[in-house]
């Protein structure tokens, strides 16, 4: 549909009055004549129309006009009727091809031509109101995904709080691995909406810990092989917890719960995968969660300098993890720093 200030029939014809034309639709219908291309080109420059009735006539070349304006993409429903002269086959063939939504020729009979024209604005405001409701449709859509999305966020957002509620540390934890995951995603070239995401997802990744008992958990000594074996099984649980979601994000941090753990070589857990077996968000998530569990201060160990742990990566790579996601980390090296200077791991035990 034309806006209030938009002409809702242009009317392009190089006679002053050829039968009427020019009086088909005054007394209803906004109408603007002008009697050469140029003009009409002009008068439609970023403006609608409903309705651009072009009579064919010597020295007007209706047909290169009628392509000219299909070229704009502001009047692709723009409704065209052509008054066209010759041979009536071959006229409307080539109007049709043009571009035109009807041909006419003489001799005109102005209720006729009265007619087809109302018809064909009637035509174009139905598709303008079908389009603007498409868009409105579209809209909504837009509106519902994002508040889908934002509720999937809310509900890691609030599981990562069950996990902060085990251990103190957890949450600096987490918004570091997240943070070296957004590097490594970075230098991998990954998308800023896929790195998001895996960050995202990334601080579920020791979710099933919620089901490992305290005297394992914060056990300041070795684990026994039972403790161990016990404590290995925090990432099928954090599996088994999410994988069966319909949020595509809950899916996606089962993944990473899931296979953080596997390593490079295949001598890692659950499951024993090798290289490029093991998912990508499990390979980017393994480095980054190691080297901030490296930096920090656990009930057995003191966290390590910074240096110290970079080395471990560069010496790991290739064995433990994927020699690509540990280059892309340390290619972010100086915003990893930054990182953990705005977020500092607790190097005390």
């Amino acid at each position: 549909m034309t806006n209030a200030a938009d002409p809702a029939v242009v009317v392009v014809t190089a006679r002053p009055d050829p039968g009427g034309l020019t009086r088909l639709f005054a007394a209803s219908i906004p109408t603007l004549v002008v009697s050469e291309p140029g003009a009409a080109l002009a008068a439609l420059a970023g403006k609608a129309a409903d309705l651009v009735l072009i009579e064919a006539a010597p020295g007007l070349d209706a047909l290169a006009l009628i392509r000219a304006l299909r070229l704009k993409p502001h009047l692709a429903r723009s409704s065209i009727l052509l008054v066209a002269e010759g041979d009536p086959a071959e006229a409307r063939r080539r109007g049709l091809e043009a571009g035109a939504t009807d041909v006419v020729l003489p001799p005109l009979d102005a209720s006729d031509l009265a007619l087809r024209g109302r018809n064909l604005i009637a035509l174009a405001r139905a598709q303008g109101a079908v389009e603007s409701q498409a868009l409105a449709l579209s809209r909504e859509v837009e509106r519902a995904a994002a508040e889908s999305q934002e509720r999937e966020r809310e509900i890691i957002r609030r599981l990562m709080l069950a996990a902060e509620f085990r251990d103190d540390q957890a949450g600096d934890h987490l918004t570091r691995v997240a943070g070296c995951v957004l590097a490594i995603a970075d230098g991998l070239g990954l998308s800023e909406e896929e790195g998001n995401d895996i960050a995202l997802a990334s601080t579920m990744h020791d979710i099933g810990k919620i089901g490992v008992a305290d005297s394992i958990l914060r056990k300041p000594g070795p684990l026994t092989e039972p403790e161990r074996f016990e404590m290995m099984q925090h990432a099928l649980r954090g599996y088994r917890m999410l994988h069966d979601s319909p949020s595509r994000l809950l899916r996606l941090a089962a993944e990473i719960a899931l296979t953080h753990h596997e390593r490079w070589d295949g001598a890692g857990y659950p499951q024993g995968l090798k290289g490029t077996e093991i998912p990508l968000p499990g390979r980017i998530t393994a480095v980054a969660d190691v080297f901030d569990a490296l930096i920090s201060a656990r009930v057995y160990k003191p966290g390590w300098p910074l240096e110290r742990a970079r080395r471990f990566l560069e010496e790991q790579s290739g064995a433990h993890f994927d020699p690509d996601c540990v280059a892309a980390f340390l290619s972010r090296w100086e915003d990893v720093v930054a990182l953990v200077e705005e977020r500092p791991a607790d190097r005390a035990a």
